[in-house]
């Protein structure tokens, strides 16, 4: 999905195999555009070998495992603390991710009284699973939040960002909301995947029609400017301006069209280490404690970036 595309465009360039698969597609386009349809929206929506193996070496932090029944399907959950008797947090992880990214956290949370809840989403580090999608998160982040009732706090980064404001504008259960480095546009993502896999905008286009009709809603319908307005709890949008994977524009459209929503940009954190720096932790527990942090945005086009 979204941060997939940067990673492919700077394993391209040094990594042949990749620049030959890159030609399959240019060539497959042209030739085959059906088969390369399907060849390129498998590859959108798998997430990296190499993600599996990192979260399955990863240190668990002494959490409660258990398995949580989705679908046809069991998810891994991981907690800490007691979230019936603590209020929780439920942080939702990005792409090619896993749900221990949030361990940096969990001093700050667990100390201040928090109980702290995640999971790997479908085809993400213990749950199992080939493929997933931006719909499949937001559902998945649903089940979650419903068996473990309300959140004081939902936390998501990256593409778990996008399915943290999905999953609030469809009725997740949180008093606020934290999201970090999210990604904004599928549509938008889609036309870049395009254009780094030398596809061409046609076919892309041909994707999000594709993509639409397995998922039943249109890629319209998961923007942010359609679902932040609907959300009527305060929020705290952090993304980096030098993001080299999802685009500070992205962040700071939430922050514009999230009534209750500012704005707190970082930078020279890229993508994932904005997830982890100590100051934007801090940030994060200053806000989680009532304070004003960042900057309030307004959505309108007569201000550089609608600051007020």
């Amino acid at each position: 999905m979204y941060p997939l595309i940067a990673k492919i465009s700077t394993t391209v360039r040094n990594n042949l195999p990749l620049l030959a698969l890159r030609l399959r597609f240019a060539v497959g386009s042209r030739v085959a555009p059906r088969a390369t349809l399907d060849r390129a929206a498998r590859l959108f929506c798998t997430p990296f070998p190499s993600s599996r193996t990192r979260a399955l070496a990863a240190p668990t932090f002494d959490a409660r495992e258990i398995r949580i029944p989705i679908d046809d399907h069991e998810v891994t959950a991981y907690v800490w603390g007691d979230p019936k008797t603590q209020p929780y947090v439920l942080f939702a992880h990005g792409w090619s991710s896993h749900g221990t990214r949030i361990g940096s956290w969990l001093p700050h949370l667990r100390g201040t009284g928090y109980a702290v809840v995640t999971f790997d989403q479908p085809a993400h580090g213990r749950t199992g699973g080939r493929l997933a999608t931006l719909p499949d998160f937001t559902r998945h982040l649903l089940a979650v939040g419903g068996h473990f009732g309300p959140a004081a706090v939902v936390v998501g980064h990256s593409l778990g960002g996008a399915a943290t404001a999905n999953a609030l504008s469809r009725g997740l259960r949180a008093d606020r909301a934290v999201l970090i480095a999210p990604a904004a546009d599928p549509v938008a993502a889609t036309e870049r995947f395009a254009d780094v896999m030398w596809i061409g905008r046609h076919l892309g286009q041909r994707m999000v029609g594709y993509f639409e009709s397995l998922i039943g809603m249109t890629f319209d319908e998961q923007q942010a400017h359609r679902t932040a307005p609907v959300i009527g709890r305060p929020a705290l949008i952090v993304h980096d301006l030098e993001d080299p994977e999802v685009p500070w524009a992205e962040g700071e459209r939430y922050a514009r069209y999230w009534p209750d929503a500012r704005l707190l940009t970082t930078r020279g954190l890229g993508h994932r280490r904005v997830l982890d720096d100590a100051d934007v932790i801090a940030s994060v527990m200053r806000f989680l404690h009532g304070e004003a942090v960042g900057q309030r945005l307004v959505s309108t086009p007569n201000l550089p970036f609608g600051v007020a």
